[in-house]
């Protein structure tokens, strides 16, 4: 049995077909289906179902994979022990951002962060929470930067800052003239919301669950961006929460319509998520200390309220 093996099962197990296994491992299909071969002739036992398309696992295939994963993760440990050892930071490092922090927080640290670790080569994907969670899960992502917590036995959170919500409020609504904005004054019916499958959204969600009793149709408007909402909101259609790193860069006469919260201010935490193996913690340390230094600067609200993300 070799860690090779356990890897082109992997493989397998994930794509449901051995052309495309061998593609996502580099080598040819002849290759890795001699060595699934000679795996299942030396447990005894059939890994896979191939009479059943797409190709599925066996009873026992599944106990095995499971086992192979945590195999597979922990030969990695020993490149990483290594790769410590010898206080070297670099090689591929894949990282997961959720959209409504991807196009704020992203130019602010990648330059200086290339700039520092010019030997790490990122490899950075826009997915959502739910991504996010099974990409670790499965070995696909090294880190991820997410709303926190998410309360998953797989995943480590370490927390880069808080984010104060801000409410974009245009002229003629009720709430226009007030000058600071309570919990309490928002009302489900009349906010325009990102689309399902956002964590931003359901923190604005439970935040105004939390005041008021409502009934889910009453959502009458969702958008897949923030600047659509703000573009929505302008045309007189509701008001909208923002995230306060995206008010940064509005034109002053959007800032116009910016409301801020009364102190504890309703906030998201957002956190550099790892898998518990831990592994690339040298370039999640050195992640993580980058982004913090830099938000410090940009965010100075110290007394925050934290929404969990998390639909109730």
């Amino acid at each position: 049995m070799t860690i090779t093996q356990l890897y082109y099962v992997l493989a397998v197990a994930e794509q449901q077909n051995f052309t495309k296994a061998a593609e996502t491992c580099f080598v040819t299909q002849p290759t890795l289906s001699m060595q699934i071969q000679k795996l299942e002739d030396e447990l005894e036992v059939l890994i896979f179902d191939r009479s059943k398309k797409p190709i599925e696992l066996t009873e026992v295939g599944k106990k095995i994979v499971n086992q192979a994963k945590n195999i597979v993760n922990e030969s990695y440990r020993i490149q990483d022990i290594v790769d410590q050892q010898k206080g070297f930071i670099g090689g591929e490092f894949r990282l997961g951002i959720i959209p409504t922090i991807m196009p704020t927080l992203l130019p602010m640290f990648l330059k200086a962060f290339i700039k520092k670790y010019p030997k790490i080569k990122l490899k950075i994907e826009e997915l959502t929470t739910e991504e996010i969670i099974s990409r670790i899960k499965e070995g696909h992502l090294d880190a991820a930067i997410a709303a926190t917590p998410l309360e998953n036995d797989y995943i480590k959170e370490r927390v880069l800052y808080f984010e104060p919500f801000v409410g974009y409020i245009p002229k003629h609504h009720r709430l226009h003239n007030k000058s600071k904005l309570n919990t309490e004054d928002l009302e489900i019916d009349d906010m325009l919301l990102l689309e399902d499958g956002h964590c931003f959204r359901d923190g604005v969600i439970n935040l105004c669950k939390a005041f008021k009793n409502h009934n889910d149709d009453q959502f009458q408007l969702e958008s897949g961006s923030i600047e659509t909402l703000i573009k929505l909101s302008d045309e007189g259609l509701g008001m909208t929460l923002l995230p306060y790193l995206h008010t940064l860069d509005l034109s002053e006469k959007a800032k116009q319509n910016l409301h801020y919260f009364i102190e504890p201010s309703p906030a998201r935490e957002v956190s550099l998520l790892y898998h518990k193996s831990e592994l690339k913690m040298q370039i999640v340390d050195a992640m993580h200390n980058v982004i913090s230094g830099i938000i410090r600067g940009a965010i100075a609200f110290q007394s925050v309220n934290i929404v969990s993300p998390l639909p109730k």
